[in-house]
């Protein structure tokens, strides 16, 4: 299970310029993003938050980049790290989309494909790749045997 207290935790982000679209509730950060929430990082050239019209909390964010990355610490004090040309964090369906060269990876083990969905509460993950392309896995005997 991701690290349950991360949601309710403060956004801070850095970047080198931002823009703001007041009326359809949309931030896009800018160069060399740095996003942190609880144990949650994301690092990206680009990244797009979303907020809900309503409740104003945040809906999906959005990390675009030349390996754009995405961290989050386990309950269990283990690290869950991914990354991807354009990340997609739905954050009410706690479920990651990594796309293009994309990859994810715990306890020493890892996935590769075109496309990986995560729904990181229920750890289920479904991973695919593109015409051609197969979908690479490599499983550490020590995190089987645990």
């Amino acid at each position: 299970m991701a690290l349950s207290v991360d949601q309710n935790q403060p956004v801070y982000i850095d970047s080198n310029s931002q823009q703001l679209d007041m009326q359809n509730n949309q931030a896009t950060f800018l160069g060399n993003v740095k996003l942190k929430q609880g144990s949650i990082k994301i690092n990206a050239d680009k990244v797009v938050i979303i907020r809900d019209m309503k409740t104003g909390g945040i809906q999906e964010i959005k990390g675009y980049g030349n390996l754009a990355t995405f961290s989050q610490l386990t309950d269990d004090n283990k690290v869950l790290y991914g990354e991807a040309e354009e990340l997609c964090y739905k954050t009410v369906d706690d479920q990651l989309t990594m796309l293009r060269r994309a990859m994810l990876a715990q306890d020493d083990s890892m996935i590769r494909g075109s496309k990986i969905r995560y729904k990181i509460s229920k750890q289920k993950l479904i991973a695919d790749g593109n015409i051609g392309d197969r979908v690479t896995t490599v499983l550490q005997l020590q995190a089987i045997q645990k």
